[in-house]
């Protein structure tokens, strides 16, 4: 007799079936050998890789490149757990990677880019690719290079047609969408003086808070994770030369100097810093935020105040907008602000664009990124408090389950 459990789990398998065969497509690695030989390598030491696939009819010369998240390693520890995952050797990737939401083929599913050359960049230094350590300890064999892979995998694509580029986004969501604003200037640098380059971050708006207990968690990893990997020389110098260097990587230190045009999509009550910034399980050691965590719920009145935005003095998105503030006025900048319980909103059909997905003044994430690239409008809309919008699709997660948004 088959128990619930695996019951479901056929189901959720025949259902994803389903929908690729219907609305996605599958794409096949290409990995970057060429990059070895410059030190640009996977923390095994594996060659990077990316899925490519090539711009059609109008969009030829136009590219959209996707930077995959999943969290940092901020010492050896994390680092080697990560060592033979997905997370840090291309020989642990899938061949064949499923493209949905912003990266469909399918207009219908797509509108504004589904006909571009898109492109998956696979995520596997820890570092938001911005390492760069000469020196490999002979008995863990870590390689620290995310900023090389980032380089050779640009360089790769220039050779393949992106050095033509007419159009072009630098995008990324999770520790991929703080890629895309790390990077955002030099992505805009490498292409020609008359492309139209915007950046893009979903779910990357990293912010600077203390946890549940007061403690600065977040703040002491990024300085694990920056002084590990040598990042300090990769993050943007307008911010280093006036800051430490682990707090130019938070996005409301840096974002305010990026001279490119910047798209911001994130969740108010964003799901992974509810876990990982404001109550990680470091601060919460008798796991009283657990069911909080999983499903918003099941979170109590207190600790809905606690995330809300007058009832506390820790309120998170009283926080989360006031670091969204901090980068000040500007016209090129754009943002689409959710009151969702949510992470990363742009790979998946239903919260990319679908008549049930998340909206703003009515609009879908899709059609506001769109309206902002070709300055048909802009966008910049922050949603009223949680649970006023009813078109958030909240996540709920399984117990047994470890998702990739990896737990800190």
């Amino acid at each position: 007799m088959v128990n619930g459990s695996v019951q479901q789990w056929i189901y959720s398998l025949l259902t994803l079936s389903i929908i690729f065969r219907t609305e996605g497509l599958f794409v096949n690695i290409t990995y970057v050998l060429s990059g070895v030989a410059k030190g640009a390598v996977c923390l095994d030491g594996s060659p990077p890789a990316y899925h490519h696939d090539k711009g059609f009819g109008t969009g030829v010369n136009s590219w959209l490149i996707q930077m995959e998240g999943g969290g940092w390693c901020n010492n050896v520890t994390t680092c080697l757990s990560r060592k033979n995952t997905r997370l840090g050797s291309s020989k642990q990737m899938v061949k064949n990677l499923a493209f949905s939401g912003i990266l469909s083929n399918k207009p219908q599913f797509n509108p504004d880019f589904y006909n571009w050359n898109r492109v998956k960049v696979r995520y596997c230094d820890g570092s938001s690719f911005t390492g760069d350590v000469q020196a490999v300890n002979r008995i863990t064999n870590l390689h620290f290079r995310g900023a090389r892979i980032f380089l050779a995998v640009m360089e790769d694509l220039l050779a393949k047609g992106l050095k033509n580029a007419e159009n072009a986004i630098l995008s990324g969501c999770s520790a991929g969408g703080l890629t895309s604003i790390l990077h955002c200037d030099s992505f805009k640098a490498l292409l020609p003086m008359g492309a139209k380059v915007k950046c893009f971050s979903d779910a990357g708006y990293f912010i600077n808070a203390k946890d549940i207990s007061g403690a600065p968690h977040i703040e002491e990893f990024f300085r694990d994770v920056v002084s590990l990997h040598g990042s300090a020389k990769n993050l943007p110098p307008v911010c280093t030369s006036r800051l430490k260097p682990n707090l130019c990587f938070f996005p409301q230190n840096v974002a305010q100097h990026v001279r490119t045009p910047l798209f911001l999509v994130n969740a108010a009550y964003d799901s992974w810093q509810i876990k990982n910034i404001l109550a990680p399980g470091v601060a919460d050691p008798h796991g009283f935020w657990l069911n909080c965590k999983l499903d918003i719920l099941k979170c109590s009145s207190r600790q809905l105040q606690i995330m809300q935005v007058k009832t506390h003095s820790l309120g998170y998105r009283l926080g989360f907008l006031r670091a969204l503030n901090a980068l000040g006025p500007s016209t090129s900048r754009g943002y689409f602000i959710n009151s969702c319980y949510a992470h990363c909103q742009t790979e998946v059909q239903e919260t990319w664009y679908r008549a049930d997905s998340p909206k703003l003044t009515n609009k879908t994430i899709a059609k506001a990124l769109g309206d902002w690239f070709f300055d048909k409008n802009p966008f910049q809309k922050i949603d009223c408090p949680y649970p006023c919008d009813k078109t958030c699709h909240n996540r709920v997660f399984d117990p047994n389950v470890h998702p990739f948004d990896i737990d800190i």
